[in-house]
């Protein structure tokens, strides 16, 4: 069944055409995925299929008595703790169980026979309605949602005194509780911690009804979504696939359609020829043939009625971003050591210990609240720390992109703000601009009307005309559109300098760092390797000990020659446990590798590693 139908809708905002002529279709229990670049159109889109906005054309029709759940649908709840706001997803629930707890008041009291038996037929069709409805699930149900959403801490809070974030979770929470038929989601994973994102992708992947959503994160996508409906250049067209497929299918058409747009122009240019051949003939002719000019008359009415094929666009206009250190730092570019701090009597975390060296690429994930900006604001110093100390190295020069880019931005213009940090002149200003896509009269828009993509684009911008050789990075991904993001990457993998970040995005994590400190519960845990493996590693490290960085990297003790009383199992075990996930690691490298000198270099070190494993065997039979 049709849940939503889209025909020929137009939409524009102050004379911008934002699209024109849009026609699609959504089933019901299809999971879609709206993608499209920044400025495309597709939270306009949204708005319009939530009913939040009306369209300049066109018609949308949705099945009749539809419940439609939109994620920016906030209500201003005042007086109610976020446990009461999330509660009002069950007002009808509510209502019934008031009801059957005034008729139970009602039954205890003295009644006629009849009076009784009425009040108890009632309540057993109340009753029945209210186990049918699920009323004796909603506490679980706003248990289950507040845990995967991590938002436990903010239950008996006012929802008025919420951060804007905390307000957005909320109202996921809210909108996934409400069950609405059709789902219209955009961008939620930008306000969730990692653990909460896939906890959202099972929960949405399981979701009965109708999904509609905006991301930029590409593994949510491929979890959640069944079919991609893509928005270009006014346009959108309707994949059968999840995110993978679609970005092979695109690339497919495309060139299926260059080529069809090849032999078309092939066609049109023999045509061209052949028409003006026959032509020359005819004028040349004594006297002037009628008959040629008629055949050139009528190869021209045909090649005027083909229909001619738009020439595809396989180079979209991106982001140029080639970030450079030209002066190295010390090997050493942060260490902490000990470090702890508390805010109140609360305890963010304790003796964390970590190293990042020269050309690390070295990523800290966690929860929301588990400290990880704070971390960053230390090593930036913005924030001291409680107990220990935080040292930034040698001739290290940073440049950092925080996710709350320009908020404190008023009515500056972006050109302005540009040069404010890098020394141009206006002309040199706007030529790099450009390769941010800061086009003409845009280098005048004022900073405090851009989107969250497009201040993120003009910080990035800074960064690369800056003398930095340290990259630190708080949720760059965030606001990004996928080309942009993929953009971002592949400057980075480029990056000659060290790069530190937080972020959330999985993609991301993977493709660039083999480092992570993951906090969790006040402790750090450092694994050798992207995301995915920490993240298979976390739960065995935790039932056993924490890897501390300072037994990984910043208290190398030399190994004694013979095996000392004073050295444990554990000590040695744990040993042996870090080695071979360094050593797994290395022939995961080795196996990838193609530069004959480095595989030469890992090929020493692998022998280096597994000699020192053996000799910590031989120290295990010794203490055993």
């Amino acid at each position: 069944m049709i849940v939503c139908s889209v025909n020929h809708i137009a939409k524009s905002f102050g004379g911008n055409i934002i699209f024109e002529d849009l026609s699609f279709e959504v089933h019901e229990g299809n999971r879609v995925g709206l993608v499209g670049r920044n400025g495309c159109g597709k939270t306009t889109l949204l708005k319009l299929l939530a009913i939040q906005e009306t369209v300049d054309g066109g018609v949308i029709h949705w099945k009749k008595g539809l419940k439609i759940g939109y994620l920016a649908q906030i209500p201003d709840y005042k007086d109610l703790t976020v446990k009461e706001v999330l509660k009002t997803a069950f007002d009808q629930l509510v209502e019934t169980e008031t009801k059957l707890q005034q008729i139970e008041v009602e039954m205890g009291q003295e009644l006629t026979p009849t009076h009784l038996q009425r009040l108890m037929d009632h309540y057993g069709k109340l009753q029945d309605d209210f186990i049918l409805n699920g009323g004796y699930e909603m506490d679980a149900q706003m248990d289950r949602v507040s845990h995967g959403l991590n938002i436990i801490e903010l239950l008996d809070k006012p929802f008025s005194l919420l951060s804007g974030g905390e307000m957005t979770k909320v109202g996921l929470a809210l909108s996934l509780l409400k069950k609405p038929e059709l789902l219209l989601l955009d961008e939620p994973t930008n306000h969730l911690d990692l653990m909460a994102i896939e906890w959202l992708g099972t929960f949405l992947k399981e979701y009965t009804g109708t999904i509609i959503l905006i991301s930029h994160d590409r593994y949510f996508l491929d979890e959640v979504v069944t079919k991609v409906l893509d928005m270009e250049d006014g346009e959108i067209e309707l994949y059968h696939t999840n995110f993978s497929g679609f970005v092979k299918e695109k690339e497919e058409r495309l060139l299926r359609e260059f080529q069809e747009y090849q032999e078309q122009q092939r066609k049109i240019k023999k045509m061209k020829e052949a028409i003006k051949r026959l032509r020359d003939w005819a004028n040349r002719a004594n006297p002037p043939s009628a008959a040629l000019h008629k055949r050139a008359t009528n190869m021209q009415r045909a090649l005027d009625r083909i229909e001619k094929l738009d020439r595809p666009k396989l180079d979209v206009k991106k982001m140029a971003i080639d970030f450079e250190a030209n002066d190295r730092s010390g090997k050493d570019v942060i260490k902490l050591e000990d470090v702890s701090k508390s805010f109140g009597n609360r305890t963010l975390f304790e003796k964390v210990n970590m190293l990042v060296q020269y050309k690390d690429r070295t990523a800290i994930v966690g929860e929301n609240g588990t400290g990880k900006s704070t971390l960053l604001k230390m090593i930036l110093s913005e924030c001291k720390s409680d107990q220990g100390f935080v040292k930034v190295g040698s001739n290290v020069k940073i440049g950092y992109l925080s996710q709350h880019v320009f908020h404190t931005i008023g009515d500056e213009r972006v050109i302005d703000v540009f040069r404010s940090e890098v020394s141009v002149n206006e002309g040199e200003a706007r030529h790099i601009l450009a390769r941010f896509l800061f086009y003409g009269s845009a280098v005048f828009r004022k900073v405090n009307q851009l989107s969250g993509g497009e201040r993120m684009r003009l910080r990035l911008a800074q960064l690369m005309y800056q003398d930095i050789n340290l990259l630190i990075l708080d949720e760059p991904t965030n606001h990004l559109d996928i080309d942009s993001c993929e953009v971002l990457e592949e400057a980075l993998e480029q990056f000659n300098g060290t790069i530190l970040a937080v972020s959330h995005d999985r993609y991301f994590l993977n493709k660039l760092f083999n480092k992570v400190y993951w906090l969790q519960d006040g402790t750090v845990y450092f694994f050798d390797g992207n995301y995915d493996w920490a993240k298979s590693k976390l739960s065995a490290v935790k039932v056993d000990q924490p890897i501390r960085a300072e037994k990984a990297l910043l208290k190398k003790v030399e190994k004694p020659q013979t095996a000392a009383a004073s050295v444990t199992l554990a000590d040695i075990e744990q040993e042996i446990e870090e080695l071979e996930v360094q050593i797994h690691l290395l022939k995961q490298r080795m196996e990838t590798g193609l530069d004959l000198e480095m595989l030469q270099k890992q090929f020493t070190e692998l022998e280096r590693l597994e000699t020192e494993r053996e000799q910590l065997y031989k120290q295990l039979d010794d203490v055993v």
